[in-house]
């Protein structure tokens, strides 16, 4: 069973698309775009445990880090890359979306929205950085070097001339449709090189 956010990701997906998914953990995605879409894809993941399981899905996936492992890849080699929930852990997101995109026709990123209506009360009334709305964990147990929300990611991609090609906001199953940097806790964007203007978020 998919994730959410996954989900969506994998709507996104052409068939037989050749997928680099960055930090791809278990491997339930990658598993799941070639079972279903037929694509050609392989995977990066730091941890020991996530290349292990992945191996037993039977799936091409190397260990390393992520700024390693795109420096392999030549220019426009690839029509999808994935970062599923992972940017707010880079000590460099502007660089790593830049490599997507010299790599890949497109990148999908998803993460977790800190513009999200519960993190905002949190921090106004109990005057703590709150929990990520989709993964709990305490500042302290986990890097977390990035905390951002919909419009800071929107900001970033306008500096960087990168086009939102498409933008699907969650809550929970739950599509949301209006106001979705306050109502959102899941953000997936498909995004592309662009000199165009963009759409903001309020």
């Amino acid at each position: 069973m998919l994730r959410s956010d996954l989900k969506v990701i994998a709507e996104l997906i052409p068939q037989q698309a050749k997928v680099l998914d960055l930090g791809c953990d278990d491997g339930a995605l990658l598993d799941y775009l070639i079972r279903e879409k037929q694509v050609r894809g392989s995977g990066i993941e730091l941890s020991e445990a996530g290349v292990m399981t992945c191996v037993k899905r039977g799936l091409s996936v190397r260990q390393g880090k992520i700024e390693e492992g795109l420096a392999d890849y030549p220019d426009q080699s690839l029509n999808t890359v994935i970062l599923s929930q992972t940017l707010p852990f880079l000590s460099n997101p502007s660089e790593i979306l830049r490599e997507m995109l010299r790599v890949g026709e497109h990148a999908i990123v998803s993460f977790p929205n800190w513009g999200y209506w519960r993190c905002r009360l949190e921090y106004l009334f109990n005057g703590r950085i709150p929990q990520s709305p989709e993964f709990l964990q305490e500042w302290y147990g986990t890097k977390r070097w990035q905390i951002f929300t919909l419009a800071d990611f929107e900001d970033l991609c306008h500096w960087q001339e990168i086009e939102l090609v498409e933008r699907v906001f969650l809550n929970g199953n739950w599509r949301v449709e209006k106001r979705e940097n306050l109502m959102a806790r899941t953000a997936v964007y498909l995004l592309r090189h662009t000199t165009k203007a963009r759409v903001k978020v309020l």
